[in-house]
């Protein structure tokens, strides 16, 4: 698949300013995701799936993201089908029933562990639920979401996630942002209370359950991680992207010094400027660390997995922690050659300024923060309550 990903890349870059004036994936670009298996890459084999391990997710969307960081952010949005293809069966059949005629993720999911989710009330044979979720990334080329929902209980609040299918959801296209435009993350909402069948709701208190019946369910590499290990590869996968865009953005300044000439010095071309050239090496540097980093660790987890070995809780959010340290090298690799570069990278049809715009979109989300993810390390180094990934996130529920 990595070299079907590496096939793409002219294709993603002529493509890349067209994805993000309409704000979500072209027809030929969402076919060619499709042909080459990005939607079913975290699927198992017995849903027609490749379920690759964190070392090959590495490669394909690091690939993927040397066009475009859009594009890469789709094999994420796939990524959601790893937990989906674990709900129970009668769930799976639902979402899974149009697999091979699809084009797009089957499933995507918006605001599951956020603060501020939609309300539901238990009804005969399921559930009302109504609401607004926002970061439904792939929300334009989904067909079922993934939602979380409160509700009362007789022991206090408690949290689930709904399934519903997008024709029962509004679009409400608000992702209007600085980077990564063409992840269509818009905000979905009912425009009334909808019912939900009972097999569609899951409790967020049987989660870890469910996650952890996967090897037991489904062949392929994917379904032999921990749950601890499922979540670093989430980690991986986000990575992969800046790691893979501070790669395109280096290719990209290499061609375009050699062809650039310089404003107020006597070179032939910037790339004879002996700050470029260093600009250049350095960036290559944190980009090739940041590579090595994400690598070790994405080979670490398939070990294990293979093993049958599990990350212990304060592995899990160091781990973590170095991805994401790994990820913010690359913005600031990303962020040098442009500064570098100059005046030319202004230019909205040239690459690197996209690159410059997504990658501090990406290093932004709330799983990739450095500052809250150091925090919580911190606290298991100086032997202080642990908090949790989704400590502000997900709320205690009842029971």
């Amino acid at each position: 698949m990595q070299a079907a990903a590496a096939r793409l890349v002219p294709l993603i870059r002529t493509e890349a300013p067209k994805i993000e004036r309409l704000g979500a994936m072209t027809p030929d670009m969402l076919q060619a995701l499709d042909d080459i298996g990005i939607f079913k890459m975290a699927m198992p084999p017995e849903l027609g799936g490749s379920a690759l391990g964190a070392r090959d997710v590495v490669e394909v969307v690091s690939t993927l993201a040397r066009g475009d960081g859009s594009v890469a952010w789709m094999a994420f949005v796939a990524a959601g089908m790893r937990m989906v293809s674990m709900y129970p069966q009668q769930l799976i059949d639902d979402i899974s029933a149009k697999r091979d005629t699809w084009v797009g993720p089957l499933c995507i999911g918006a605001s599951v562990f956020s603060t501020v989710v939609g309300n539901a009330r238990k009804v005969d044979g399921g559930w009302m639920v109504s609401g607004k979720w926002a970061f439904g990334s792939g929300s334009k080329h989904a067909n079922w979401a993934s939602v979380g929902i409160q509700f009362e209980t007789e022991h206090g609040p408690g949290r689930a996630m709904a399934i519903l299918p997008m024709e029962e959801l509004k679009i409400l296209d608000d992702w209007q942002v600085m980077g990564l435009s063409g992840t269509a993350s818009n905000s979905i909402a009912t425009e009334a209370e909808v019912f939900v069948p009972a097999h569609r709701v899951i409790d967020m208190r049987d989660l870890d359950g469910i996650m952890g019946s996967a090897s037991h369910r489904y062949s392929g590499l994917a379904f032999k991680t921990s749950t601890r290990a499922a979540v670093l590869t989430i980690s991986i996968y986000t990575v992969s992207i800046a790691l893979g865009m501070a790669q395109g953005a280096l290719e990209c300044f290499v061609e375009q010094a050699r062809k650039l000439r310089p404003f107020n010095l006597p070179y032939p071309t910037v790339a004879d400027m002996p700050t470029v050239q260093v600009a250049a090496a350095k960036a290559r540097a944190m980009v090739n660390l940041a590579a090595t980093v994400i690598r070790d660790h994405a080979a670490e987890i398939d070990r294990r997995s293979l093993a049958g070995e599990d990350f212990s809780p304060t592995e899990e959010p160091e781990l973590t922690l170095d991805l994401v340290y790994a990820a913010r090298l690359c913005e600031e690799a990303t962020n040098n050659l442009q500064i570098a570069l100059g005046s030319s990278t202004a230019r909205l049809s040239n690459p690197i300024q996209r690159f410059v715009r997504d990658i501090r979109v990406l290093t932004s989300h709330g799983a990739l923060r450095l500052e809250p993810l150091s925090e919580i390390n911190g606290r298991h180094m100086l032997g202080l309550e642990p908090f949790s990934m989704f400590a502000g996130g997900l709320a205690k529920v009842g029971g």
